[in-house]
């Protein structure tokens, strides 16, 4: 699974025309079935080369004009990432996306980037949760705590971590609106 989540992730699109309809609905069962688990996580590290892969996923993100706005900061201290989300627990890991830029198309492909890594987290069977409430007060009181220069700022930030065994969408998520209200076909 590991070894065709970029693939999946990136590649969506030509797997999913090229195939049987069943065989499209399987590959796209991680972006389907996705669910914030919010009360759900629990402690338990995620391995280096788990973080190092769900990043890349988020680096290989698509963007206009290929610019690639985005910066990726990896929280693991616990401390700190209980001040920008409080319910953090040990092993949780906080990813700030954060930009230079301050245009829409910038905000847009960050934002697609955030979409990426909560798809891969979610991927390699991790809970992910996607916060952007805390972006005010994360720039301005803990951009020196995170690294971040005066002329970046962070955009949104994802919570990974591991989650109670038997949670899933159905109890873990709050309710999704139908397609019915939100797509009109003309």
């Amino acid at each position: 699974m590991k070894k065709n989540l970029i693939a999946v992730l990136l590649g969506a699109a030509l797997c999913v025309f090229s195939l049987p309809a069943q065989d499209a609905a399987a590959r796209l069962g991680v972006i389907l079935n996705n669910y914030s688990p919010r009360t759900a996580f629990t402690t338990g590290a995620i391995p280096r080369a788990d973080l190092d892969l769900i990043v890349q996923a988020g680096v290989r993100t698509s963007s206009a004009g290929n610019r690639q706005p985005w910066f990726f900061t990896v929280v693991q201290n616990l401390s700190l990432t209980q001040r920008i989300i409080p319910q953090s627990v040990q092993g949780n890991v906080i990813i700030v996306i954060s930009t230079e830029g301050t245009t829409n198309r910038e905000i847009i492909d960050c934002a697609l980037a955030t979409q990426t890594i909560y798809l891969a987290a979610q991927a390699l069977g991790y809970g992910s949760q996607i916060y952007t409430g805390p972006i005010a007060a994360l720039n301005r009181e803990l951009k020196g705590d995170l690294g971040l220069p005066a002329n970046r700022n962070a955009v949104a930030v994802v919570r990974i971590g591991r989650v109670t065994a038997g949670t899933d969408a159905v109890s873990a998520a709050s309710p999704r609106r139908s397609a019915s209200e939100m797509v009109t076909y003309k």
